[in-house]
């Protein structure tokens, strides 16, 4: 069954129920994610290479580290939800990242209305060229506008750009300059883009929802806060399941 919008109020159909795939890196922040539901505890469902956890309406996936492994993880899922006739309505990529300071502090959430990779093109002698500027495809994904603002509002987190990146920042000159190319990124996390690409290739809209566990800049462990940024993950999709069991899958864009 879906719930569909009508006049401002939910009626539902005899459509099946949306199916939600939730990609993090590592099964802490599954495991996480999974906190937030009730019992009973999840099934696990094998998959060539990957194991999901199946917790009523979602699919909990830890999907790898980085933009590579992740697409790759994502888009078998993706690809044997379509197989057996259970294609899923969205995919949403969670987990803790690092925030940039003072937009995104430690603690706080980040909903993605971007998802960009940051560094995905050519070093050039008059800077950074992107593989769009290149001519080799996209550097972004946008998630659904109203589901954007309805999992903002509902979490309290803030919207903005969610930056991929394979390496980490690590500098304070680093941060200074992804800044300057994206003043609109709040966070940078290693998945974000990799399962976008894998949704976008399956026709799937997607989600980006980051809690930050350090700022950008100078690796300083001693500020890392991956705890608080973890019981920040699982407190945020209790207050997230029902606005996504409740979203239109066909409102894709508005």
């Amino acid at each position: 069954m879906v719930l569909h919008a009508q006049e401002g109020l939910l009626t539902t159909s005899s459509v099946r129920a949306a199916r939600i795939l939730v990609a993090t890196a590592v099964p802490v922040e599954r495991d996480a994610v999974a906190r937030a539901f009730a019992p009973p505890a999840a099934r696990e469902v094998p998959l060539p290479g990957a194991t999901l956890h199946r917790a009523g309406a979602y699919d909990l996936l830890a999907a790898g580290v980085g933009p590579a492994l992740a697409a790759a993880s994502t888009a078998g899922a993706l690809t044997a939800a379509a197989l057996s006739d259970t294609p899923y309505d969205l995919v949403v990529s969670t987990g803790i990242a690092g925030g940039f300071q003072p937009d995104a502090p430690v603690g706080s959430l980040v909903v993605a209305d971007e998802i960009t990779v940051a560094d995905l093109g050519a070093e050039t002698a008059d800077g950074f060229l992107t593989v769009t500027e290149l001519g080799f495809g996209v550097v972004s994904h946008r998630p659904p506008e109203s589901l954007v603002r309805d999992v903002a509002a509902a979490t309290g987190g803030r919207a903005g750009t969610v930056l991929t990146v394979s390496t980490v920042t690590g500098t304070a000159a680093r941060a200074a300059g992804l800044r300057a190319r994206h003043p609109r990124a709040l966070a940078e996390a290693m998945e974000g883009f990799g399962v976008a690409e894998a949704a976008a290739a399956h026709g799937v809209p997607v989600l980006e929802l980051r809690a930050v566990s350090n700022p950008v800049g100078p690796r300083d462990r001693a500020a890392w806060r991956i705890g608080e940024a973890l019981t920040a993950l699982t407190e945020a999709f209790g207050k997230l399941a029902p606005v996504l069991e409740s979203w239109n899958p066909h409102d894709r864009t508005h």
